[in-house]
């Protein structure tokens, strides 16, 4: 027996052969529900409430306006939330090549989903960027950081979804508010990307999931 967790495959040698299974569970302290990949990563690790993902080459989750370049091959961990709820973690890396980044996602389907991501631009700054896609992405830059950590915040209300950044996960700022609906089996998580580079390292940490609904877009409460 070979065991391969990096790219989480078990390979079994027996009478009939190898054969390769799947692991389809991850769990994390922090989270009620089982988590499950959509798109396999290089490799990842769970150590309490820390993710790390490592995003192979050429993997982004993007819908070009131009209708030039759409692909959704980015290695995600998702699980399936609650209708209200507020999810936050602290997302970081190297900014090593254009686009690496890591993000929060929400999907409902491939054509209706937001990645509010922490990227490296294309003039070389450290992000904060949220990309609503309804079909076609609206890639929207925000907040420039000069660090490798920020903390991120979604929270849903209904069909209302708000976004925030911080640099210390005490005092947020709004970075986006807007309309978006679901419907059962929608699905929340975390991902990590690499579009130009060979690969991309992704750390999630002080993640925490609440099932609430915030009554203050502006204080995210």
């Amino acid at each position: 027996m070979i065991k391969q967790i990096g790219y989480f495959l078990i390979l079994i040698l027996g009478g009939s052969g190898i054969r390769a299974q799947k692991i389809d569970s991850v769990h994390l302290p922090s989270i009620p529900y089982g988590l499950f990949w959509e798109n396999t990563p290089k490799s990842f690790s769970v150590h309490g409430d820390q993710l790390v993902i490592i995003a192979g080459k050429e993997t982004d989750m993007f819908r070009d306006p131009n209708v030039t370049y759409n692909t959704d091959n980015a290695p995600k961990l998702l699980f399936e939330a609650d209708d209200n709820f507020v999810l936050t973690a602290s997302i970081e890396h190297a900014f090593t090549n254009k686009w690496d980044g890591g993000a929060i996602v929400i999907k409902q389907d491939s054509v209706n989903w937001i990645k509010f991501c922490f990227e490296k631009d294309y003039t070389g700054a450290k992000r904060v960027v949220s990309v609503v896609t309804k079909g076609i992405s609206d890639d929207c830059n925000s907040v420039q950081m000069n660090t490798n950590k920020v903390y991120y915040k979604m929270a849903k209300a209904d069909n209302v979804i708000t976004l925030y950044c911080s640099t210390d996960g005490i005092k947020w700022y709004l970075i986006r508010h807007l309309q978006f609906d679901t419907y059962k089996g929608f699905k929340i998580g975390f991902l990590a990307q690499s579009p130009t580079g060979k690969f991309c390292e992704v750390k999630f940490s002080n993640i925490v999931y609440n099932k609430k609904k915030i009554k203050d877009p502006y204080l995210g409460e």
